[in-house]
């Protein structure tokens, strides 16, 4: 039977063999939560089989963590969708089981009551709700009929912003409940916890502002010089702030995070380690300005000649991580990365809250059993002593450290410190020793609402690897599966690079971004000085703005300056930059330079730069229109586009420099000064 409200739909439970093969796949449209059970009493074993699509979109949903508990089982079974939506629970025994389903931006859904019999199996379909919808669905019952129960409200929505009262001594209590499966290290389980929300979704986060590159006079400084960045984090908490109704902060936006978080489709080179691709072409928003498009590829290694790995997780398991978008995104993160590691390599996982300890020792990666068993194991308690567990997750590195391959610790958090050391300099001097051995540190950071961007930036530039932000699963799976090698594997260290521009080709200049990677021109050649680390097959970007005075056959000189993995002395490549590679129109540049330029561009304006105040987000919009296909279409870029509308819809900010200089008759060669 089918409820006239369209919220569930209802079928009797009877034999497959009952069913004509072409019924099986008459499967109505609704708007909600639809399970559809058929028992097969023929099979062998008990087993509970099943589908989960999209209620929106009738699409199959990959990476949806199901959890089967029951009276007869001891602890609980957890597995998780393929790419076809399909999961499979085999070798069940009898009883009354409960299922839950849980995704990264979907509501979550419980269905209890599910009778499974001696030799039978149970199919199950699942369409979820997108969380907006902001209800959680609880469908209780028996067989033969699967019965509508009560529709509860849903705990919290994924804003997942939380206050710190214990912490900070403002918002609400930490945490909401959290589960421990049987494979579970001896422990105390974790109490009933509420999450409360704050007043204020956005009310703890912190980032640091590093100001706004300002256009060089090259009579004065003909060098621009930086290190380079591969983060993409800040891009990622931008699409956070926007996905939830708000503009990201403006101090957390960082244009290079932004461009660098695009495949531009570069190819590397395999007789140097750098391949070097430029391009230009006139300003769309700044009035006798090109926009130069500077890009590299390092060289690429495959997943086969990947060196052996040694990766130690240190988890915070703190209060604030305890709700589903953090400590269970990050656990669904880990059982990503872990599926693509093999024999070769080890795994080690410490953990902490009020105090750290370890859950698992190096353990190969081929016992994907036991690692999988650890991660489901974690659960939240306590408050964040980051120096703790920063300390245990080096010294599990240091004691198993493997000669020759990668030896990296894997910082998941939030990036509060609330115990221990509480300022971000007292940790930065032990992670730069442990750098210094050979340990490098990946932060990967989760969370909205209570949030430190810049201990975690930080922590990476000092650890010598890379920051990112995982806000859903699929940028997880960017990180850890798509871009695996590039992840874990450096190629070149301490890398800087520096344009000489030539001053009777170029007036003026002004690096987009990259303000607080910014070196001395002195400092370029002294290998003393540590810059940026680049994994194999990562590309790095840089956009500039220049102000050309008259034609020349090059305009400027491009050095890169790299050590080898080991260290040892820097190597120089240098490259001149011929005015053949500047384009006499946007329309004419290659799609990706396009593409790199709206993405700044669309920094730029997130963080109310000067330069862009002409570009207008509706312009902004129709140059991204103007990107072409199909690199448009792509799912990235895609949402770039859905990104720009989204920002052009919520932005309500005033120009706080129309009263001084006019859009109209605005200076495009000076900042005015805003007193």
């Amino acid at each position: 039977m089918r409820q006239d409200s369209g919220r569930i739909w209802m079928m009797a439970l009877i034999p497959m063999r009952e069913v004509a093969p072409t019924m099986k796949h008459v499967l109505p449209s609704v708007l909600s939560c639809v399970l559809l059970l058929l028992a097969t009493p023929a099979l062998a074993d008990s087993v509970i089989i099943g589908m989960v699509i999209s209620a929106e979109t009738k699409k199959p949903l990959r990476d949806v963590v199901v959890t089967a508990t029951s009276p007869s089982l001891q602890g609980e079974q957890v597995v998780v969708t393929d790419a076809q939506g399909n999961f499979r629970f085999p070798q069940l025994p009898p009883g009354v089981y409960t299922l839950r389903f849980d995704r990264e931006s979907f509501r979550p859904f419980s269905r209890s009551d599910i009778q499974l019999r001696p030799d039978s199996t149970i199919r199950v379909k699942v369409e979820l709700l997108p969380d907006a919808m902001n209800e959680e669905i609880v469908v209780t019952g028996a067989p033969p009929l699967i019965d509508l129960g009560a529709i509860g409200r849903g705990v919290s929505d994924f804003f997942g912003s939380i206050g710190r009262s214990k912490d900070k001594g403002k918002g609400g209590q930490v945490t909401a409940s959290g589960t421990s499966s049987s494979s579970a290290p001896p422990a105390p389980p974790p109490p009933e916890r509420t999450a409360m929300l704050p007043q204020q979704p956005f009310a703890d986060m912190y980032f640091k502002s590093y100001g706004v590159n300002p256009t060089i006079d090259t009579e004065e400084e003909r060098f621009s010089t930086f290190s380079v960045d591969v983060d993409s984090a800040s891009y990622t908490l931008a699409r956070g702030y926007l996905e939830r109704g708000a503009l990201p902060d403006e101090q957390g936006v960082r244009v290079e995070e932004f461009v660098n978080s695009f495949d531009y489709g570069y190819r590397s080179d395999p007789e140097s380690p750098f391949s070097v691709h430029v391009e230009g072409f006139p300003s769309p928003s700044r009035k006798g300005y090109h926009v130069v498009h500077i890009g590299l590829k390092a060289r690429e290694v495959s997943r086969a000649a990947r060196k052996p790995a040694h990766l130690v997780f240190v988890i915070d398991v703190s209060g604030s991580m305890n709700i589903e978008n953090r400590l269970g995104l990050v656990k669904r993160a880990l059982r990503l990365l872990v599926d693509e590691l093999d024999e070769r390599d080890q795994v080690s996982i410490a953990v902490y809250g009020s105090t750290a300890h370890p859950v698992l020792g190096p353990t190969s990666a081929a016992d994907k059993h036991k690692l999988m068993a650890a991660i489901d194991s974690l659960y939240s308690e306590g408050s964040t002593n980051a120096q703790a567990g920063i300390e245990l997750g080096y010294a599990m590195a240091s004691e198993h450290l493997l000669e020759g391959g990668i030896n990296r610790v894997i910082l998941c958090s939030d990036g509060v410190a609330n115990n221990g050391i509480t300022s971000a300099d007292g940790i930065f001097e032990r992670v730069r020793a442990q750098a210094a051995k050979g340990i490098t540190l990946t932060t990967v950071g989760f969370g909205m609402g209570n949030y430190n961007d810049v201990l975690m930036e930080r922590l990476a530039q000092i650890g010598e690897g890379n920051y990112a932000y995982v806000d859903q699963l699929d940028e997880a799976r960017r990180i850890f599966v798509q871009n695996l090698t590039g992840t874990l594997q450096v190629v070149a260290k301490d890398v800087k690079l520096q344009v000489e521009f030539d001053r009777k080709a170029v007036a003026r200049y002004r690096l987009v971004g990259y303000e607080n990677r910014m070196l001395a021109k002195e400092q370029f050649a002294d290998d003393r000085v540590d810059a940026g680390e680049v994994g194999a097959g990562h590309a790095v970007t840089a956009i500039y703005e220049v102000k050309l005075r008259e034609p020349a056959s090059s305009f400027a000189t491009l050095r890169i300056r790299y050590k080898a993995p080991e260290g040892g002395d820097s190597k120089l490549v240098e490259k001149a930059l011929p005015s053949s590679i500047l384009r006499p129109a946007y329309g004419q540049a290659a799609p990706p330079s396009r593409l790199s330029y709206v993405a700044a561009a669309f920094a730029e304006k997130l963080r109310g730069s000067y330069w862009v105040r002409p570009l207008t987000w509706s312009q902004l919009h129709a140059l991204w229109e103007e990107i072409g296909e199909p690199l448009r279409d792509r799912q990235d870029v895609k949402e770039l586009g859905a990104l720009i509308r989204q920002a052009q819809a919520l932005d309500k900010r005033t120009d706080r420099f129309e009263q001084l200089a006019p859009v109209s008759t605005m200076d495009f060669d000076r900042v005015p000064t805003i007193k």
